[in-house]
């Protein structure tokens, strides 16, 4: 077996619309893959103590029976002394060595120490902090009855797809143990996320900050008997103005002397540095450098054109180069639909996603995109930020974000956990201002080159669009999903194709009157 890295985030989570939390399916149902090791549920599988199958439980599980080589310049997971139940969910997933920032801050975090990391998305930062709360949670259990709604481990992070992988990872780490993890966001149905609450112990909850604090309000969930504490993605929540509902969050926990805390953030700017000092004790900090992270393992090319341009190198390169997977950035919302427009009228699957798709819609269209059922999904630096799929070869940015932190985000959609990757931009009169302060950050030159003739040839002529678009199906925007929409429809469309609504259909139309 080839030598890998515990990097959980390349585990594809299988999102349901009606995934919050709990997997409830009968224990027969989830047995049935365990010849593979891996429950055919896969990361959703959140078991309970009834749920675990006798037979599952025997013959035991031997760390022995798991070779994994020493090797130099590497840190093993054997050489942690982790659990047996949480090194048998590794080696179902095949992981060896530790990631940089694993192998740097495991050693501390398992101890009970506190801990800040600089680390981005594909560091395997998820999975360090995950088997640190794994570990204490199986050394440290609780006897007696304890209250519905009071998590031993809470985790913050800023949007709801972070909230899901993180939770999805979770699961797959701790499907042999008894532990449960409970996910609660925000655009999901609120009632059903509260009985998933006040039904389980959820010894590790996930959460965004915003619906979190709602369920503290209505006295739903319970801080007080948080051991560990872990605040992901600081820098963003900072960014996003979470960090006042942050604070009301961790006042309600233990004082930080009684709990441990960890603190992950893309860039250690002073603000986030200031907030680490408030919220932690005497912490040890590791940081990975962007670089690391995505830089080495993927193609960068820069195509310098014009904004008239941009549209038939994109299909060119898709089309010729029959790309069967990939994600187009773009800066603005408006952008991503009228390129999913465009991209319809030539009969090519794809979708959009950004901030005003709904939720449902949301899971559906990354489930549908991992699946091979979409080619092309055109998305928003905020949307795109919790999408982690393998196998994806091509990231386009269609406009180089403002950003340089979001161009590092972006490019790291692809060549994960070593694998090789190409990143292609286009660069306008605009764009091109923004290059520098991206050299800066990654420490390389980007290559700007003029495109070839084959990508700038004229395109086809698209058919004339639909009323309908299928880039919203579902009724994936707002605009043109909610009742306003279909307000709007009526007028436009009416019964008889006219754009006037008469206040009496149905009835003779009155002869007016002569003067």
């Amino acid at each position: 077996m080839p030598a890998r890295a515990l990097h959980v985030e390349n585990q594809v989570p299988q999102s349901r619309a009606d995934q919050c939390v709990i997997d409830k399916s009968p224990p027969r149902d989830r047995d049935a893959g365990q010849k593979t090791g891996i429950s055919r549920k896969g990361p959703h599988d959140d078991r309970s103590p009834k749920s675990i199958d006798k037979k599952q439980q025997a013959p035991k599980w031997d760390p022995a029976d798991y070779q994994v080589p020493p090797a130099d310049g590497k840190v093993r997971f054997h050489d942690l002394n982790l659990p047996n139940t949480l090194m048998r969910a590794i080696a179902d997933l095949g992981f060896q060595y530790c990631t940089p920032i694993q192998a740097e801050i495991l050693p501390s975090t398992l101890a009970g120490k506190d801990a800040t990391g600089r680390a981005q998305t594909g560091t395997g930062k998820t999975a360090a902090f995950l088997i640190t709360v794994i570990t204490h949670l199986l050394r440290h259990t609780r006897t007696g009855k304890r209250r519905k709604g009071a998590p031993r481990v809470l985790v913050l992070g800023p949007t709801r797809e972070l909230v899901m992988q993180i939770a999805d990872e979770a699961r797959q780490l701790t499907k042999y143990t008894n532990l449960t993890t409970v996910s609660v966001f925000g655009g999901m149905d609120y009632e059903k996320q509260r009985r998933q609450l006040a039904g389980s112990k959820g010894d590790i909850v996930v959460a965004t900050p915003g619906r979190l604090l709602d369920f503290k309000r209505q006295g739903d969930v319970h801080l007080d008997e948080v051991e560990i504490m872990i605040i992901d993605e600081a820098d963003r929540m900072l960014d996003m103005g979470f960090i006042p509902d942050v604070r009301k969050i961790i006042y309600a926990t233990p004082h930080k002397s009684k709990r441990q805390t960890l603190l992950f953030s893309a860039t250690l700017t002073l603000e986030v540095t200031r907030l680490s000092a408030q919220w932690t004790k005497d912490p040890v900090s590791v940081e990975i450098e962007p670089e690391q992270v995505a830089v080495d393992s993927v193609e960068q090319l820069v195509y310098i054109v014009t904004r008239e341009e941009k549209y038939a190198m994109l299909y060119n390169i898709i089309t010729k180069k029959n790309l069967e997977r990939v994600i187009v950035f773009c800066n603005r919302k408006d952008e991503t639909r009228r390129l999913a427009d465009l991209f319809t009228r030539y009969c090519i699957d794809c979708a959009v996603l950004s901030g005003d798709v709904r939720q449902r819609t949301r899971i559906r269209t990354l489930d549908d995109f991992k699946a091979g059922k979409i080619r092309i999904l055109v998305a928003t630096d905020v949307a795109g930020r919790g999408i982690h799929i393998e196998g994806m070869d091509h990231v386009i940015n269609y406009t180089l974000p403002r950003d340089p932190e979001d161009y590092v985000h972006r490019i790291g959609r692809t060549g994960r956990a070593g694998a090789a990757g190409t990143s292609i931009s286009f660069a306008d009169e605009e764009d091109s201002f923004f290059i520098p302060k991206i050299e800066t950050l990654i420490g390389n030159k980007l290559p700007c080159i003029q495109p070839e003739d084959e990508w700038l040839a004229d395109i086809p002529k698209p058919p004339p669009a639909k009323h309908v678009k299928p880039a919203e199906r579902d009724g994936g925007q707002r605009a043109s999903s909610g009742r306003r929409g279909g307000r709007r429809g009526s007028r436009s469309g009416g019964a008889h194709g006219s754009g006037r609504r008469s206040s009496n259909q149905g009835q003779p139309r009155r002869r007016p009157r002569k003067s």
